[in-house]
């Protein structure tokens, strides 16, 4: 099994910026791809970013140039830097974590942006 546990959500004003980090433990396999879902309310959960362990990243369209994605390894810890943040990033974010087998998630942070 693999845990996650999210952490630096918060409420932020427009322009600002935030870190959101994740620490994975349990039985983790040296390849895998950990990211950030987020679910803005009565939207779907979507994709913000996500890194693999070879440090491939994605990300959507709606964050390229404003949010950065970082792991590191030897922590199994990964992180999403956020800047230039808007009231429409407003959402619970997830982080994943997934590999051959198995799929995981975090219990989710809030990220709240005003205007």
């Amino acid at each position: 099994q693999v845990q996650l546990v999210e952490s630096g959500g918060g409420l932020v004003q427009a322009g600002r910026s935030l870190r959101l980090s994740c620490a994975a433990s349990g039985s983790i396999f040296s390849i895998n791809t950990m990211g950030w879902y987020r679910q803005a309310p009565g939207k779907q959960r979507e994709l913000v970013a996500n890194i693999n362990s070879s440090g491939g990243t994605d990300y959507a369209d709606s964050v390229k140039g404003r949010f950065t994605i970082s792991r590191d390894s030897a922590k199994n810890t990964v992180y999403l830097k956020m800047n230039t943040l808007r009231p429409e990033d407003t959402a619970v974010y997830y982080c994943n974590y997934r590999d051959r087998g198995r799929n995981a998630w975090g219990q989710g942070t809030q990220v709240t942006v005003s205007s």
